[in-house]
């Protein structure tokens, strides 16, 4: 059989027998980021998860990572450019997936609950590249609990959200698109975290300006640090100790060793 006809057979197996997501129009396990020429995110979005994710991923480069909603393998490209030997993605969407093949990516049809349900003690990282807020509450704390019972001890997920501590954007995010479900704040992504069963949980901003060579973004860069500091002083003043004011918001956690 063909790589081709199996991805074919394999996506119509999977679309027949997933569960179904509260998300409608973006669900959860595929990728919605990418532009519209999706070949024209590789090096911008590489950039980005270089700068975000790298930072907090294992020192081991036989880490066995699996990245869930991969797209077209923005990810998956850049820890295997690092030089991460076992990176696998899964992506529900077949033309997503097609593009990531053609750039040799590790990367396979699948839907997301189902393969972590198949999967037991298997990764040292899980990372959903789509935000949790695709997935209800309920889903997300499900979702979670899955990653954990698929890492082995000491394994970690980086996960990110919708950060609705962000006056600007906040409720923003949470109306103009009917499959965000939720917005979160360091605290109630901390909160999320525990009850999906994680400890030794860090929260941190993701950086929207990371591409040095382009000098707008030192405007930008000044001008959202000067807003997220005021923003901070006012919060102190309403006795609030916000500390992550960024659009989105992540966090790193392990498993119990």
């Amino acid at each position: 059989m063909s790589a081709e006809l199996h991805d074919q057979v394999l996506a119509s197996k999977t679309a027949a027998t997933h569960r179904s997501l509260a998300a409608r129009l973006e669900p959860f396990d595929s990728y919605w980021q990418a532009p519209q020429d999706a070949e024209a995110g590789f090096r911008s979005f590489v950039a980005y998860y270089r700068a975000n994710y790298l930072p907090v991923m294992p020192d081991s480069l036989a880490a066995r990572i699996l990245v869930v909603s991969c797209g077209p393998g923005y990810l998956v490209k850049m820890l295997k450019d690092v030089g991460y030997t076992a990176v696998t993605g899964i992506d529900s969407d077949p033309a997503k997936v097609e593009i990531a093949q053609r750039h040799a990516l590790p990367c396979e049809v699948a839907h997301a609950f189902e393969y972590l349900e198949s999967s037991a003690a298997e990764f040292d990282v899980i990372i959903p590249e789509q935000e949790l807020n695709h997935l209800t509450l309920d889903e997300t704390i499900e979702f979670l609990r899955v990653c954990r019972r698929a890492l082995r001890k000491n394994g970690r997920v980086v996960v990110y959200a919708m950060n609705g501590a962000n006056p600007l954007v906040g409720s923003e995010n949470l109306s103009h698109n009917i499959d965000h479900f939720y917005n979160v704040t360091e605290y109630s992504l901390t909160q999320i975290l525990q009850l999906g069963g994680f400890e030794k949980i860090r929260v941190f901003p993701l950086k929207l300006y990371v591409f040095w060579n382009n000098p707008f973004n030192y405007v930008g860069l000044l001008l959202t640090t000067l807003f997220e500091w005021s923003m901070r002083i006012i919060y102190r003043l309403y006795g609030k100790k916000v500390r992550v004011l960024s659009k989105k918001i992540a966090a790193v956690a392990q498993t119990a060793a």
